[in-house]
């Protein structure tokens, strides 16, 4: 389930980059590869590129604490399986 939302949500965010990046002069091909791939990030950079500074900083930080704290939780899990604690 989990999976399903975040395929929708890349999905969701790359329509809105390429609706979005032909209105602002932006190459949607490029903008639509990058939000299916990067997500969040990616909308948080195109906000910044597009002068919308304030929202686009806010979306890239949360969304790169985001990932780091994924990234940990994978990691101790990976630390605690290998170390036999259950």
């Amino acid at each position: 389930m989990e999976g399903f939302f975040g395929l929708a949500l890349n999905i969701i965010l790359t329509i809105y980059l390429v609706i979005d990046s032909k209105k602002h002069g932006k190459n949607p091909i490029l903008w639509g590869i990058l939000g299916f791939v990067f997500g969040a990030i990616a909308l948080g950079i195109y906000l910044i590129k597009t002068d919308r500074k304030v929202v686009g900083w806010i979306v890239t930080i949360l969304s790169i604490l985001g990932y780091l704290a994924f990234l940990l939780l994978v990691g101790l899990a990976i630390l605690f399986t290998v170390a036999g604690f259950s």
